[in-house]
């Protein structure tokens, strides 16, 4: 699966891939991994990353155009 949302809110932060790999405990390659869909993310990393951009797992998942989470 390919999460190109990964990419957009990560580079919408001014971030680089290691540093959100150091957010998640993660190797940056791994991270890498992740936003190109080489492999998938795990439920636990989807949720750090919804929670930490205060977004919804669905707005990452591209379910929903609506990038503020549910109420």
């Amino acid at each position: 699966m390919y999460y190109p949302r990964l990419r957009d809110l990560r580079e919408d932060h001014d971030l680089m891939q290691k540093e959100i790999a150091a957010v998640l405990g993660i190797d940056q390659r791994v991270y890498s991994n992740y936003e190109t869909g080489k492999r998938e993310i795990p439920t636990h990393l989807l949720i750090a990353l919804a929670d930490y951009y205060k977004t919804s797992t669905d707005y990452i998942l591209g379910r929903t155009d609506n990038i503020n989470p549910y109420k």
